[in-house]
This record gives C-alpha cells, sequence and structure tokens, in this order.
C-alpha cells in the first residue's frame, strides 16, 4: 500500500467505512467482528483495520479464523467465511479516544439494529473499552459475555490496534483462538 499524506489522512477524517456484511449468496454470519471506530487510513483507503502495525488481520489469520493471512483490501473474502466487519462508532478518527460517549452509545444501539437484522451467531467486540461504554458494563473483562442481543452470544477481545502493546499477539491469536472453537461449535 502506498504512503498516503498527511493531507490525504486529515481529508479522510469524520469519513465512514462501509461494512462488511454477508450476502444473499454468502453463508449464515457465524461472526460480526465491531471495531471501535475507523482510523484515518481505515477511511482513506475503504478497508477495516488497515493501519501498518494494526494486527487485526495476523491474529485472525493465526487463531484460525482465515485459511491464510488476508490483506485488508481481500477484506471481501470473510463474507465467504460467516465472518463480517462493523464499528461501534461510524465516524473516522485518528485515535478512538476522539470519540464521545454519546457516540459510542449511540453506536451501541445501531449495533442492536445490526444484530438484529443479520443475526450473527456472535458478536466479537474488539476493545474492552468501546464495549463498556456501548453497552454500559463498566466492569466487563475480555472474554464471553452474559449479556447477550437476542439470540446473539457476545465475546469482547483485545484491541488489535499496535497501540494495546499490553497484549502480545501471541496472546491476542489465544483470545481470539478461544472464540473461533466456540463459534466453530454453536
Amino acid at each position: 500500500m502506498p504512503r498516503l499524506t498527511r493531507a490525504e489522512l486529515e481529508a479522510a477524517r469524520d469519513r465512514t467505512l462501509e461494512d462488511v456484511l454477508p450476502g444473499p449468496d454468502d453463508p449464515p454470519l457465524r461472526v460480526l467482528f465491531c471495531g471501535i471506530n475507523p482510523g484515518l487510513v481505515s477511511a482513506a483507503t475503504g478497508h477495516h483495520f488497515a493501519r501498518p502495525g494494526n494486527r487485526f488481520w495476523p491474529v485472525l489469520h493465526g487463531s484460525g479464523f482465515t485459511p491464510r493471512l488476508l490483506l485488508p483490501a481481500e477484506q471481501g473474502e470473510l463474507r465467504g467465511l460467516g465472518l463480517g466487519i462493523t464499528n461501534m462508532a461510524p465516524r473516522a478518527t485518528a485515535r478512538a479516544d476522539e470519540l464521545t460517549v454519546a457516540e459510542m452509545v449511540a453506536g451501541g444501539e445501531r449495533l442492536h439494529e445490526l444484530v438484529e437484522q443479520h443475526r450473527p451467531r456472535w458478536l466479537a467486540v474488539v476493545g474492552v473499552t468501546a464495549y463498556r461504554a456501548a453497552f454500559d458494563v463498566p466492569r466487563a473483562v475480555v472474554g464471553p459475555q452474559d449479556e447477550r442481543l437476542g439470540d446473539t452470544r457476545i465475546w469482547v477481545l483485545p484491541n488489535p490496534s499496535g497501540l494495546n502493546a499490553h497484549w502480545s499477539l501471541a496472546a491476542m491469536v489465544e483470545e481470539y483462538g478461544r472464540l473461533r472453537e466456540v463459534a466453530a461449535d454453536s
């Protein structure tokens, strides 16, 4: 991917990113991954988790969700695997802390509607802080949650951002793998 200029990144601020959701010929949605919000690189390229250094794609492959390491530009291949991607808040920012609590709460409401429409077996919220704010569960921890959205179970995963340094790649692969094993059986 060619390096984006500062002007290109700033022009992407506040853009939204289209969700990756199954079409009529795709298998049912097993897991819907929900990021916090698009970063500027993702908004500029139109691809989720596109910032160099973001570990989402390597973790997805390492945990067995994908048969090979996908590039962000190949995000559409997730549909055929029963996987999808959305964001809690649709607005692109340089950092998630630029979002307001109101945006996170509104994102949680939108997420309820999206889950009701697509009925994934699992909603995987990527980032415990986002989950706590959007779902008003201040003591939530990474892992399966007691809360559900209808029949959809919820699993909170560590944020794969390179800024989330206290989760190693190996530990993230293990946690995502725990979800993959359960999602394959459900």
